[in-house]
């Protein structure tokens, strides 16, 4: 593997930390805020670990606005979220063909979130 190639892989296991961090923060904050007649499928769904303080320099995912989340909206914002990180650890484990312990972490990561995001979805 070459140098530029290990540091693209670098730059996007980076990322996708970011992204993950990002999630969970997020999650977290739909699991303590939702509200209505999904409220509790949806709130053990969202449960997450959000330790981390910040990462808010590097985070790309949607936003959800502060103060109540109705569960429908929580449906819809979770699919657009969860596309956007699904959708970028796609493009990182292309990206590491030549890394495939690092793509195979990717493909694991990824089904996982896939899984999540089909369990959204079916809320509707």
């Amino acid at each position: 593997m070459t140098n530029d190639a290990a540091e693209q892989i670098a730059a996007l296991l980076d990322a996708t930390l970011t992204d993950l961090v990002a999630l969970g923060l997020l999650a977290k904050h739909g699991h303590w805020n939702l509200a209505g007649p999904g409220f509790s499928p949806l709130h053990l769904l969202l449960h997450s670990d959000g330790r981390l303080a910040t990462i808010a320099g590097n985070d790309v995912l949607p936003d959800l606005g502060a103060g109540v989340l109705r569960d429908r909206d929580a449906v819809a914002a979770f699919d657009r979220i969860l596309d956007v990180v699904t959708s970028r650890l796609r493009e990182a484990f292309d990206a590491s063909a030549e890394d495939l312990v690092t793509q195979d972490l990717l493909v694991g990561i990824t089904a996982e979130l896939e899984k999540k995001a089909w369990m959204i979805r079916a809320q509707r």
